[in-house]
């Protein structure tokens, strides 16, 4: 038991010196006045394939969690949004929402009904005029032949 014990604090004891160590070999950081990070630090290593790559995952992401969340919301709102038949005031509200809807609706057949009507006299009327009156000629204006010289009075 105690050979073993040795051998497992010697490898204990190696992995704490090899970290050890392997902190003293870093450079420590160069810390500016306000300790921000350097975003230029590195770019030149950047691969630029690499982040057109990760751009146009997440934006692969972002197009199929808005399309799932319109279709949720579409399809089965219910699994989203509460019950709303619990709370008694708000369903009264949203019943009467609904009714004046499609009161509205139907008030709005009504006038395209009675609309039509009048859309049609209309072009009646406009087919009717081929041919615009033609419009009369402006009056001439009176020129004056003579002016009229007025003489100030000199004051003294």
């Amino acid at each position: 038991m105690a050979p073993k014990l040795n051998v497992l604090l010697l490898l204990i004891l190696a992995a704490t010196a090899v970290t050890v160590l392997g902190q003293r070999r870093r450079p420590a950081s160069k810390a500016t006045a306000n300790d921000e990070w350097n975003y230029r630090d590195g770019s030149e290593r950047v691969n630029m394939r690499g982040v057109a790559n990760l751009t146009q995952i997440l934006d692969n992401w972002r197009f199929d969690i808005l399309n799932q969340m319109k279709g949720l919301l579409q399809n089965d709102h219910q699994s989203l949004l509460p019950d709303y038949a619990r709370i008694q005031p708000l369903s009264e509200a949203l019943d009467d929402l609904y009714k004046e809807f499609n009161a509205l609706k139907a008030h709005l057949g009504d006038l395209t009904e009675k609309f039509t009507a009048v859309e049609t006299f209309i072009d009646e009327v406009k087919a009717d005029r081929t041919a615009p009156a033609p419009a009369p000629a402006p009056a001439p204006v009176p020129r004056q032949t003579a002016r009229r010289v007025v003489k100030k009075k000199a004051t003294s």
